[in-house]
């Protein structure tokens, strides 16, 4: 299991105060970027390569762009 206690863990500046459905993601960390459900932060996470993080962010960019 990896250690994210020291995880800084962020929003998305686009994520509105409403308690909405949001993602939390910690890039500080070696090696991974970690993400969870804002809603349950002591529950379940996802960790990632960057790489893996860079190219899922850029495909959703790439497909919010195509649908405009």
């Amino acid at each position: 299991m990896t250690d994210l206690s020291g995880a800084v863990w962020r929003k998305s500046t686009r994520s509105g105060g409403n308690g909405g459905e949001c993602v939390e993601v910690a890039t500080n960390l070696p090696g991974i970027v970690a993400v969870r459900d804002s809603k349950d932060p002591d529950g379940p996470t996802l960790t990632l390569h960057p790489q893996a993080w860079t190219a899922f962010v850029n495909g959703t960019k790439h497909d919010a762009a195509a649908r405009q």
